[in-house]
Order: C-alpha cells, then structure tokens, then sequence
C-alpha cells in the first residue's frame, strides 16, 4: 500500500511538474514574442511591420505547434476545460499559421502584425492565470482580468482572423487578374 501511494505522488509530482514547464514555456514565449513585435514598432515604425511575421514567426508558430498538447491535457485529465472549444482554437490558430507560412506575400501585412500581437496578449491573459493555478494560488484579480479582457480581445482576434483571410482572397484575387491581363496582352 506504501508503494502504491509513492508512486501515485511521483506521478502526480511528475504530471504538476510537466504542466507548470508546459505553462511557464508558453508564457516565456509569448512574452518574447509580444515584448519582441512592441520592440521592433516602437524602434522601426511602421517599418517593422514588414518582417515582423519573419522576426517572431518560429517562436510564434511553436509555441503554437506546442498548444496542441493541450488537446491531450484534456483529454488525460491534467487540464479542466472542455475539449471540443479548445480543439477549434488551437486548430484555427495552426491553419492559419501554416497559412501564412505557406503564403510569403502576405506575410507582410499589417494584418498579420495586428493578428500576432492580439494572440499573444490573449495567451497572456491565459499562462499566468494557468501557472497561478497550477502552484495552487488562483488570484481573483487574475481571474477577472483573463476572463474579462479575454471577450473584446477574442472577439477582435476572430474579426482579424476575418480580414486575414479576406486579404488573402483579394490577393488571390489579383495575382489571377493581372496573370490574364498579362496572357492576354501577349497575345
């Protein structure tokens, strides 16, 4: 019985270990992606939208990469959530990642700058709120302010995410127009 009980502490000690590294990574990289894209407008402008996307991509796309283990902290029982809301945001933010990753042209937009800082302030809102918890100190202050903010931030994540994919479409859009305007001029 003894034995039984050490084990079901060390598991449990490993389990509270792994989802407060899991919590504090994502923390750690949101906040150097977000300290990174403020520091780069505030030093080059408008300039810095341009390669932003290039400067804070990786680290944004693997912090987002790395959120799809959430799916099985659910589904394991580590995390209190519901599944099939937190699959549709993870998914969402993968596509649209790939997305962009895929498309180079876009890259560039200010859409993309305004997307990257919105996430990250979401996901700021959410990792200390989480790490609080985890160490078994939820603060009532920290649980408004996520909770709160997280709507009006959400919603113009989502309005983004919208004319992200609009932007697209129009260059799409475009490219095509000008490839026939420029076939038909040959001929």
């Amino acid at each position: 019985m003894g034995r039984n009980r050490v084990q079901s502490a060390s598991e449990l000690s490993f389990r509270l270990v792994y989802i407060f590294s899991y919590n504090l990574f994502q923390f750690c990289g949101h906040t150097w992606v977000l300290a990174n894209t403020i520091a780069r407008f505030l030093t080059f402008g408008e300039d810095a939208i341009a390669d932003t996307f290039y400067a804070v991509g990786f680290v944004m796309s693997l912090c987002q990469l790395l959120s799809i283990l959430e799916l099985f902290h659910i589904a394991d029982g580590i995390e209190k959530a519901r599944l099939l809301p937190r699959f549709v945001q993870v998914m969402e933010k993968n596509l649209l990642l790939i997305m962009l990753i895929m498309l180079e042209e876009v890259q560039s937009k200010p859409v993309v700058s305004v997307q990257l800082f919105l996430w990250n302030i979401l996901d700021l809102l959410r990792y200390p709120h989480e790490l609080l918890c985890v160490m078994d100190k939820p603060s009532i202050a920290m649980l408004w302010t996520r909770y709160t903010l997280w709507i009006p931030l959400y919603i113009l994540s989502v309005a983004n995410e919208g004319a992200s994919v609009t932007v697209w479409q129009l260059l799409q859009e475009r490219k095509h127009h000008l490839e026939k305007w420029n076939k038909k001029k040959r001929k």
